[in-house]
């Protein structure tokens, strides 16, 4: 059998192409209970939402219907594995809070309760917004001197009187920055657009993982009870590369960090993954749904961690060729691989 890290996404990874996710779902009970939890609160259910007849970025993206459309699909997911040992489990962004219910840190209602809560909380203040931008070229080779002088550039702009910018998510070979409005705006005009699309500003996110979202952690504190959280079943990375192991971790201690730091401080997905390559070795590196997006930020991120030697696009693509260790369950021909 083999061994396998499982990598769950975050936002923005449910879009048009995955309308229909559900019907796969494997635990129709399960799904009646987000749904019903969903309509007690007034919210559309995710039935409604994923059987939609058209897909809409207004209402799909919007945190307290994106969040818990993205966790349910990750969870469906993971529970389809089949055959592989899973070894840790990591994610990116708000995949956190879907990489402690997969590790068993929170039951799949109290993964549910924890996401929608602050899936709902950013969409009600809506705090800043966020920016993409590339360092690395289409070969995915490591360039840290441009990485220095865009982070270069957004500390500049974060000195600025009424000017927030800041480092968001390390992102493989991309930096996600979040700040205010003129923060963001500045960013746009210092940097050339690169491939046809760069910067970009992400629809309906807020300025995740700054000081900005400090009143938000602080909403979810008071919603979120410490006894939501247990023991892991599998260890856990974390937004900084850190390690929870299963029979060792302080539930208090992850609460904080979950409501804490990982809100207002941050994402390091490249250490996560670096982490986890180097500490686990896996086989595989799976990818639960939606969407295939994060599959290129694990790949560059085992590119800049050296990984097997990787150093390349080129390098990753011969070898995933030879014998494929990055599996995106939304591809379905890798998908049947794993379940």
């Amino acid at each position: 059998m083999k061994t396998a890290v499982v990598i769950c996404p975050g936002r923005g990874t449910y879009t048009k192409t995955e309308l229909g996710s559900l019907a796969r779902f494997p635990d129709r009970a399960l799904l009646t209970e987000f749904d019903t939890r969903r309509a007690e609160l007034g919210q559309e259910t995710l039935s409604a939402l994923d059987g939609a007849a058209t897909y809409s970025v207004a209402k799909h993206t919007r945190g307290d219907n994106a969040s818990a459309l993205i966790y349910t699909c990750t969870l469906g997911d993971v529970l389809s594995l089949k055959d592989v040992e899973i070894t840790a489990v990591t994610g990116n962004s708000m995949g956190w809070y879907s990489a402690l219910a997969c590790a068993g840190a929170l039951s799949p209602e109290n993964g549910f309760e924890v996401v929608n809560t602050m899936g709902t909380l950013m969409q009600e203040q809506l705090i800043g917004g966020q920016i993409i931008h590339p360092f690395m070229g289409a070969d995915w080779v490591d360039a840290p001197a441009r990485k220095a002088e865009l982070l270069a550039i957004a500390q500049g702009i974060n000195t600025r009187p009424e000017h927030v910018l800041s480092l968001s998510i390390d992102l493989g070979g991309m930096l996600v920055l979040a700040g205010n409005e003129a923060g963001l705006k500045s960013f746009e005009a210092a940097v050339p657009p690169e491939q046809g699309r760069f910067p970009m500003r992400l629809a309906n996110h807020a300025g995740f993982h700054t000081r900005l979202q400090a009143p938000v952690a602080e909403m979810g504190r008071a919603r979120l009870p410490q006894s939501l959280f247990v023991q892991p079943k599998t260890a856990l990375i974390d937004g900084r590369g850190a390690i929870w192991w299963p029979g060792a971790t302080d539930t208090a201690a992850l609460r904080d960090y979950t409501l804490g730091p990982q809100v207002t401080e941050p994402y390091d997905f490249t250490a996560a993954i670096r982490t986890a390559a180097r500490e686990f070795a896996p086989d595989l590196f799976i990818i639960p749904g939606p969407g295939t997006t994060l599959g290129g930020a694990v790949a560059q991120s085992l590119i800049l961690a050296h990984w097997r030697g990787m150093d390349s696009k080129g390098a990753f693509q011969t070898r995933q060729a030879a014998e494929p260790f990055l599996i995106s369950m939304g591809l379905p021909e890798q998908r049947a691989m794993v379940c």
